[in-house]
């Protein structure tokens, strides 16, 4: 198993163009549909259900300084952006208890992205659409490097980079790039669109290893009431103040 640095630097070594090439293979164009922004079945009746049935949290990765900056963006409170990672956390008579790592986008009643809205004619819209986290940015794709997060479920479709094929590591059923359920893949995508989506995508993983990496380095048990979070910064209350300040 690779080491959180060595996958790193594969990440920092990913070429955008042959990432544009993999994205313009498989093909996307964002139908605002708003299936990435919702629950799997919202507490509102709508929406779809996870493979077991049960709803299907919407949990999408934001990074510590991606909170900032939706912050400095707009008149927004830390707990009306995040929320804690819900695995690790359980209820309990005193009320949510345990440790998790990173924090999610905050969500509303329905279970849906706090920022997403939709107008009379049920077409989804991003509010905060400008400063979106790069999860958001890069839906429905993601690469397949140990440390990296893959959004909804497992791939649906994956092609394997030029490099890959050449060192024999892999084929186009695991390939690098990888796609994940959407009504929006298979449709054509610009040149354009494909190599701006590439870049955020590299970056996405990059940012993520380094998350991942912070968030070793910085890990210490903790043995306190209430939900802790682990983050590449510290430990840290579910309103973002670092656990020695509480």
């Amino acid at each position: 198993m690779e080491s959180l640095e060595s996958e790193l630097e594969r990440a920092r070594d990913l070429d955008v163009a042959a990432l544009a090439d993999a994205i313009e293979t498989i093909g996307f164009e964002c139908t605002r549909c708003g299936a990435c922004c919702k629950a799997g079945e919202t507490a509102c009746g709508d929406g779809g259900s996870d493979t077991a049935g049960e709803p299907g949290p919407h949990t999408a990765t934001v990074f510590p300084d991606e909170i900032r900056q939706l912050q400095s963006a707009g008149d927004y409170d830390f707990r009306d952006i995040a929320r804690p990672m819900p695995y690790g956390i359980e209820e309990s008579p005193d009320g949510p208890q345990g440790e998790t790592f990173e924090w999610a986008l905050q969500t509303d009643d329905c279970g849906d992205c706090t920022f997403y809205a939709e107008d009379d004619d049920g077409v989804g819209a991003c509010t905060v659409h400008e400063d979106r986290p790069l999860i958001c940015r890069t839906y429905p794709f993601s690469v397949a490097l140990g440390g990296t997060s893959q959004p909804m479920g497992e791939a649906v479709d994956s092609v394997a980079l030029e490099g890959q094929r050449e060192a024999g590591e892999t084929d186009d059923e695991e390939g690098m790039v990888r796609a994940h359920e959407c009504e929006g893949l298979g449709r054509d995508i610009s040149r354009a669109d494909a190599e701006e989506l590439a870049a955020a995508l590299k970056e996405r993983a990059i940012r993520e290893l380094e998350e991942a990496v912070g968030v070793r380095d910085n890990y210490e048990p903790t043995d306190v009431d209430g939900v802790v979070v682990h983050d590449s910064e510290g430990q840290k209350r579910p309103d973002g103040t670092p656990l020695d300040d509480a």
